[in-house]
Parts: structure tokens; C-alpha cells; sequence
């Protein structure tokens, strides 16, 4: 950690990021129209300070050229096992051996199938198959082709070895379609590979803590085909989860109904449907936690009686719903929590944020809350970015631009690390 240091009432915690230990990465690039992406990611890369060799397929040289990847990373490009002479081996060996993290980006089916089955048939898969080093793969393909068993069963595999996925993102593709299956933005990619370089550094600052989350939405049953629920995605919970995991914590994560998932096998998953099953889920986990963290939109009403049978409509007639409070799960912790440990939750509001944030934060006995606003474009359910105003218990407040959710979450989790170093100090 780094120096802790106070100007009258602002305190602030000046974390030392040096030049990262994980600085080589190598970059694999197959045969994939979202090979354009690797312009960019390598630019990003390279200006963020790392040091960024390409090794790509063969088919890859169909959407971008060799020079334009060598000429960004300032390095050769190894596309095959010799050069055009062939008078010079492109050791892959030498390649696994040199690289801190082989991320493969894009990466196509039939590389993922490949690399699931051993099959070593171009430089890069030789590469892969040699590499010492952490292995992640951000995906590219069509909806059919990422929707389908075998696709799925290739990325298991690989996820069982010790590989990580970077999930693909919702969109129109190449086809037409609009679905699943677009390469995560070059953007996102970097956050996560940041993340993987702080962690090597050893900036494990939640090291021994236990941080529990909660995210998505919740669904109240009206009948076995409706329910009560809201648009949000989970994203920004899963986001924290898995930045405080990077930082070294113990993460578990109670998520409501939602497809999107975290990145790391090592957290724990808690699927929920409903608010009080949302609620018994994460009070009975939470005396065992060193940090609550609850971004879930949880219903705050749910049907007072659920119907075991479709209701059907009447012609000319309408209908009424008797609705009930749902438990108070933020509330309930803020009551049970010890001194030893501290609690998050977060506002969404269309007007008055401050003044509704602040008394949120008091009724609920939070250490601070996280306020964002649906005024605010690029901001709230569904989005990959967020713009949040966090305020604390002694009247700060702390307003953030519009960054992505990963941004948001790290700018989250050091305001943590800023209040757990004043308990230090008191």
C-alpha cells in the first residue's frame, strides 16, 4: 500500500503504481473480422506500458496486415514457423517462455476448438501449447456459432485448464444478427489485463478479506409465465466482484436472474430469483464478511399471492394486484453489522440524488453509498459504463466522470481502501 495523507477533512490514499512486474504480453490475433480490434488493443497496450509481441494465424493476415501490428508493438510479427525465406526459425518455445500473460484476441471457433483438443497445426497454437505463463482468450464469432454445444464445450475445456475467458458482448455482428458473440471492446480488454498486472505486482490490498456482494435483478412471481422485475444487468456488482478479487479478496456474489457472469472460476456464485430468496442468501453469509457490498436492484413489492396457474385474461374485464413490502435486506445488515465491518449500497434515483443518497445512507447505517442517476447518459441498467457521486458519513462528496464499470469499480473499491486506512489511523 501507499501513503495516507489528510488536507483538513479530505483524506486521501496515494496508492504507488510503478512500472508493472507483468510487462511482456503476447497477443494472438486469428482469423476473425474483429481482427480490426487489434490495431487498437495493441496501441492501447503498448501506451499503458507494456510490451506487446503478436504472434497470429495465417487466416488473420486476411483482415490485417502483419506491418500495421508489427509497426504499433515495435515488434517483428511472427506468423509462421520460419521466415519468408526460411532461412530463420521462429522459435515458439521461446515465445511461451518470454511472455508474462498470451492473450488471444480474437479468438476465432476453430482456434478454440484447437486449442481444446491439442491441435498444433500454426505457429500460434504451437505457441499456446508452450506457453508457462497465464492464458486468457476474448472470443469472436457469429450467435449460432458461439450459441452452440460444441463452442461451449471447447470453452469448459479450455476454462478447465486453467485458461480464462474474457465474455463476448451483446450486439450486432458481422452477419446481421444481433446477439452474443462480439469480442469484448479492446477498451475492456485492457482493464482486465491492468487488473492481471496488478495482481502480479502483489498490490493484494484485500489479501484475507471477506467480500460479499449482491447484483441483478430479483424476480417476483405473479404466476408460473409473469413476474415483477427491472432491467438491471448485474454488470456493475460483477464488475466490483471482480476487481476485489484481483485485489486478493475471498468474493462471493448472491445474483439475481441475469446471463451475464463473473470472469473468475474463483468466485462464488449464489444464483437467486426472488427478493427473499436474495435476502436469506445474503444475511445468512453476512457475519462472516468483512465488506457488504450490495448493488442488486431488489424489488421493493411483490405480489401477495402467486397464482400455480397461468392467469387468464378476461375479455372486457381488467385486473388488480395486491402487492406486499419485500424484506429490507440493505436496512437489515446496516442493523446487524459489527464495528469490524463495513457496508456499501448504492442509490439509483431520477431526481433529488444527493438529498435521497444522503438519507439512505443514515437510515440504512452505511459507511457510504454509491449514487447514480438515470438522468445521466451512459449511466445505469445495461450499460458498460457508469457515472457515480459516492458520499460518505461525514458529509464528503466525491463526484466521477463517466467511465467504464471496471474504472467505476476500482474508483469503489479505493474509496474501501481510504476508510479502512483511517480505522487504521484512529
Amino acid at each position: 500500500m501507499g501513503s495516507f495523507f489528510c488536507l483538513g477533512t479530505f483524506c486521501f490514499l496515494n496508492i504507488c503504481f510503478n512500472p508493472m512486474i507483468m510487462t511482456k504480453v503476447l497477443l494472438g490475433v486469428c482469423g476473425s473480422i474483429a481482427a480490426y480490434k487489434s490495431a487498437l488493443l495493441v496501441r492501447l497496450l503498448v501506451k499503458e506500458g507494456f510490451e506487446v509481441r503478436v504472434v497470429m494465424t495465417q487466416d488473420a493476415a486476411e483482415f490485417i496486415t502483419p506491418l500495421t501490428l508489427s509497426t504499433l508493438s515495435k515488434n517483428a510479427v511472427v506468423s509462421s514457423f520460419t521466415n519468408g525465406e526460411g532461412a530463420m526459425w521462429n522459435n515458439h518455445v521461446e515465445l511461451g517462455l518470454w511472455a508474462d500473460l498470451m492473450l488471444i484476441a480474437p479468438a476465432s471457433a476453430n482456434t478454440l476448438a484447437k486449442m481444446a483438443n491439442g491441435i498444433c497445426d500454426n505457429v500460434l497454437l504451437a505457441t499456446y501449447l508452450s506457453a508457462k505463463c497465464p492464458v486468457f482468450f476474448a472470443p469472436a464469432m457469429d450467435l449460432d456459432m458461439w450459441k452452440h454445444a460444441s463452442t461451449q464445450r471447447n470453452i469448459a475445456t479450455l476454462q478447465s485448464y486453467g485458461n480464462t475467458m474474457i465474455d463476448v458482448e451483446d450486439g450486432e455482428l458481422a452477419s446481421g444478427l444481433v446477439g452474443k458473440g462480439r469480442m469484448a471492446e479492446p477498451e475492456s480488454i485492457l482493464d482486465f489485463v491492468r487488473e492481471q498486472a496488478i495482481g502480479a505486482q502483489g498490490v493484494q490490498s484485500f489479501k484475507g478479506k471477506k467480500v460479499l456482494l449482491t447484483a441483478g435483478p430479483t424476480y417476483e412471481p405473479i404466476d408460473p409465465v409473469r413476474f415483477i422485475g427491472n432491467r438491471s444487468s448485474g454488470k456493475m456488482g460483477i464488475a466490483i466482484a471482480e476487481a476485489a478479487y484481483a485485489r486478493g479478496a475471498e468474493v462471493s456474489i448472491v445474483l439475481g436472474p441475469t446471463n451475464q457472469r463473473p470472469r473468475y472460476a474463483g468466485i462464488e456464485v449464489i444464483s437467486v430469483t426472488t427478493a427473499e430468496q436474495m435476502f436469506q442468501e445474503t444475511t445468512s453469509r453476512f457475519d462472516k464478511a468483512d465488506l457488504g457490498i450490495l448493488t442488486a436492484a431488489v424489488a421493493d413489492f411483490t405480489p401477495a399471492s402467486v397464482s400455480d396457474q397461468k392467469i387468464k385474461k378476461k375479455s372486457g374485464q381488467g385486473m388488480s394486484l395486491e402487492l406486499g413490502r419485500t424484506k429490507d435486506i440493505l436496512r437489515y445488515l446496516g442493523e446487524h453489522k459489527n464495528a469490524g465491518q463495513m457496508l456499501v449500497g448504492f442509490a439509483l434515483e431520477t431526481q433529488n440524488g444527493i438529498e435521497n443518497a444522503q438519507k439512505k445512507l443514515i437510515k440504512k447505517n452505511l459507511d457510504f453509498i454509491v449514487l447514480n442517476s438515470l438522468a445521466d447518459k451512459g449511466a445505469g441498467f445495461q450499460h458498460d459504463t457508469n457515472k457515480i457521486t459516492i458520499l460518505d458519513r461525514h458529509n464528503n462528496i466525491r463526484k466521477f466522470e463517466l467511465k467504464s464499470k471496471r474504472m467505476v469499480a476500482s474508483d469503489i473499491l479505493d474509496q474501501v481502501e481510504l476508510m479502512w486506512s483511517q480505522k487504521d489511523l484512529e
